[in-house]
């Protein structure tokens, strides 16, 4: 049996063992990848070890266990079923709470903590921003929680979203990145 299969098979049981700390860390492993990722498209040439593990904190303190029992409850809401219409109602009922949450929590994090900056300019900054990058969410997110529901179990529709949040993570963090070099 290869190493990866042997990996990916641990990596299994302890999902299935421990879910939340496991999406937890896989939340925070992920982000950390994307913010290395957006760190040297935006010509960072030192590694911003502060930003990354502020970064990291957030997938595993928010990413992970909001994805967690977020999906949780949209399984007992629509009692764990996915046939069309309900699978078409779990991403809507996503797009119009979650997603518009979980972008602004981004933002105000990124803004306060991240950047250390006070309530004003993130306030405007938030003012000025957040309906692109909502809009921007909802032409991505819908797709792949069409195929989260649809397809995937759900011990699994965390992992998956946070895999592919890397490439939404990339594309937060360099757009906070061109309002930061826009504002200074």
């Amino acid at each position: 049996m290869s190493i990866v299969k042997k990996g990916f098979q641990q990596y299994l049981l302890q999902l299935q063992q421990h879910p939340l700390r496991t999406k937890a860390l896989t939340a925070g492993m992920l982000t950390a990848i994307s913010d290395i990722v957006s760190q040297k498209l935006t010509g960072i040439q030192k590694l911003q070890i502060r930003r990354l593990v502020l970064k990291v904190l957030f997938g595993c303190a928010y990413l992970g266990p909001f994805g967690h029992f977020y999906h949780i409850l949209l399984d007992k809401l629509f009692k764990g079923k996915k046939d069309t219409s309900t699978v078409v109602k779990k991403v809507v009922v996503d797009q119009l709470t979650a997603s518009p949450y979980n972008n602004l929590m981004f933002m105000l994090y990124y803004g306060f903590v991240i950047e250390g900056r006070p309530w004003i300019q993130v306030k405007s900054k938030i003012k000025k921003e957040y309906p692109k990058v909502q809009y921007t969410s909802w032409m991505f997110w819908p797709v792949v929680g069409w195929i989260n529901h649809r397809h995937v179990p759900l011990h699994l529709r965390v992992v998956v979203q946070s895999f592919i949040g890397l490439c939404w993570g990339i594309f937060l963090n360099l757009r906070a990145r061109s309002m930061t070099l826009t504002k200074d």
